[in-house]
């Protein structure tokens, strides 16, 4: 066997140069280390084996001395100059290396050669050989295979090594190793006796015709001797490894850059492959399991259910898949487009994440995750706002899969957004519509809301909120509470009357007490700020003649329940402190003492998220 290297001339009949193919990814808005993280787990999901689930990782690493000559004396020996391709240059020193590994996928399969009718199943050629295939995976996340191209794109020498394992033939198992470089075109010579080159080049086995990857024993020597992970057992998928990758978080310092890049792609996991992520009740276990490994240890990958404001999206998803969904249809023609759910919030603010941000996120959430049949986040869409930074929501729309191809078309390469003007016809007109039936349904979720002035009382009701996003908040009871004769004051809570909230009543039983601690409920509970943070508040007043000391029952609510004990583990609303109506005399005790004569106080409560707070004030006489 002779191995070695090739650069690919122009055939007489002419093709395409690399740089073109580099060019057809286009300028992405997103981050490149996002491009390649959607990218990469886009081709492992479409390359899912039946029944497995995917092990999906990526490293970081800088390579050991004892294993980085190995690459320089494996890959050096017969390359191309560095006018040609940079790759002397960017092994020459310290070598670090990006791979993306996948098992539980079927690898790259098929002909190893292009010159064929085969198009079901060849994987390999569609990643190696060509460029622009279209996809041939059912309702999958791919459509032209440009994606690819960002693999080259972060090299710095545009030089990427491919390990694979597949099934050939009659089940038996074959693994390959090609080393591929996507450059730019260059000349040798002049004029018609000299050649031009496409600037693509593959290094492996060059004994035929064609340059043909390492093949089986061969090839898995080569992989231990570079210290790439090696087959197991019956294991299929795929490995590549990105030479000398572009970080640039850092220009300074290398090593920070790597650390800061290796954080970045946990995150972009999180972000826009949380569906891969998560269970539900059509997904028992996550389709995918994600790993960041930086020089061998662990990166941490934000758990999306646990992670504002992704929480939010991973429950309305899971609500769509329980078939909490509305149908989103166009009229003319008529066509079911998708299904979506939407949930409102009571939102505190989050600080945004560079991920955030990069996703169009500020503080608030008004957005809704688009996806297509292959349940991958394609965009996050910004909707109508709901007019106070207390209250957001989050939405999923997933296309209908008899339309999936309407909206893959509307994708750029990239597969980051929809874009009505990519289509003509019927086409345009249902991704315009799911456009504008989702901005109706948003509409249908919110009505402007005021925010409260910061610390203040006089603030909207929280009962006006809670009327426009049911079960956000409970509101305190509006009955009087009087202690008994030996115990502590017992505070009921209810709902408001339709003779307006607030509004004490008493009872005879009430009035004959008037020696006893009597906590009644000024107005209903408002939203307002404390040293920066949402509080609901709640003004009171004690009456009493004696001293008394005053204390908060808090408990929660969840949509469509009653109040109960939050579950073990989770979020519970507490007393952020008391204060005065001018917001003198603020304490941050659970415990309030007050002289009972009636006077206006002010109870700041910190609400679990994501569920409705219940206040209920209790006070007893102070003990001597």
């Amino acid at each position: 066997m002779s191995i070695g290297w090739h650069s690919q001339p122009f055939p007489p009949s002419g093709a395409s140069t690399a740089e073109g193919i580099r060019n057809q990814l286009g300028r992405p808005a997103l981050n490149m280390l996002t491009v390649l993280v959607r990218e990469a787990a886009q081709n492992s999901s479409d390359a899912a084996l039946g029944g497995h689930q995917v092990r999906f990782t990526i490293d970081l690493e800088e390579l050991s001395t004892t294993v980085a000559p190995r690459w320089r004396d494996t890959l050096l020996r017969g390359a191309p100059s560095n006018d040609q391709l940079p790759l002397r240059k960017s092994l020459q020193n310290r070598i670090r290396v990006l791979s993306v590994t996948d098992r539980g996928t079927r690898g790259l399969g098929g002909p190893t050669r292009a010159d064929n009718a085969v198009t079901t199943d060849n994987d390999f050629v569609a990643f190696v050989r060509n460029a622009g295939e279209p996809r041939n995976v059912d309702l999958g996340g791919g459509t032209y295979g440009f994606g690819k191209g960002i693999f080259f794109l972060l090299s710095r020498c545009g030089t990427v090594l491919i390990y694979t394992r597949c099934r050939v033939g009659r089940g038996r198992f074959q693994t390959r190793l090609i080393v591929c470089s996507l450059w730019y075109s260059y000349t040798q010579g002049e004029g018609e006796s000299g050649c031009r080159f496409t600037g693509r080049h593959w290094w492996g086995d060059t004994s035929g015709e064609v340059l043909e990857p390492l093949i089986d024993d061969e090839a898995d020597r080569v992989a231990r001797s570079l210290g790439l992970r090696e087959f197991t057992g019956e294991e299929t998928g795929t490995t590549i490894s990105i030479i000398d990758p572009i970080l640039d978080f850092d220009e300074d310092d290398e090593d920070r850059s790597a650390d800061s890049a290796a954080r970045w792609m946990a995150d972009a996991i999180a972000w826009n492959l949380w569906p891969k992520m998560i269970t539900h009740t059509q997904q028992p276990k996550p389709a995918m399991l994600f790993t960041v490994h930086r020089n061998g240890a662990d990166v941490n990958i934000p758990d999306p259910a646990q992670t504002s404001p992704l929480h939010m999206f991973v429950s309305a998803f899971r609500s769509l898949k329980e078939g909490k969904s509305t149908e989103i249809r166009a009229l003319r023609p008529k066509k079911l487009l998708g299904e979506a759910h939407i949930d409102k919030r009571f939102s505190q603010h989050f600080e945004a994440s560079d991920l955030a941000e990069e996703n169009g996120f500020g503080r608030t959430c008004n957005h809704i995750c688009l996806m297509r049949s292959p349940e991958l986040v394609v965009k996050y869409h910004r909707g109508p706002q709901t007019g106070s930074g207390s209250v957001g929501y989050a939405g999923v729309f997933r296309a209908d899969d008899a339309v999936d191809d309407v909206f893959a078309q509307a994708e750029p390469p990239t597969h980051d957004d929809w874009v009505p003007a990519n289509l003509e016809g019927h086409a345009r007109t249902f991704v315009r519509v799911a456009f504008t039936r989702l901005k109706e349904q948003a509409n249908t979720y919110i009505e402007p809301v005021a925010d409260a002035p910061a610390g203040a009382a006089a603030s909207v009701p929280l009962g006006d909120v809670s009327r426009r996003f049911a079960d956000l908040v409970a509101g305190a009871s509006p009955q009087p509470v009087v202690a008994g004769d030996s115990g502590r004051a017992g505070a009921e809570t209810g709902k408001s009357g339709s003779n307006g909230a607030g509004a004490p009543q008493t009872t005879a039983r009430h009035r004959a007490a008037t020696s006893r601690p009597r906590v009644s409920y000024d107005g209903d509970p408002v939203f307002g700020e404390h040293s920066g943070r949402l509080v609901v508040i709640q003004k009171f007043r004690v009456s009493c003649s004696d001293e008394v000391v005053v204390s908060a029952k808090l408990s929660v609510t969840l949509p469509g329940a009653r109040e109960k004990d939050a579950p073990a583990g989770a979020a519970v609303p507490t007393v952020v402190g008391w204060t005065r109506e001018d917001g003198g005399g603020f304490t941050s005790l659970q415990e309030l003492t007050h002289p009972g004569d009636d006077s206006p106080r002010l109870l700041l409560v910190a609400p679990a998220p994501d569920a409705g707070t219940s206040i209920a004030i209790t006070a007893n006489r102070a003990e001597a």
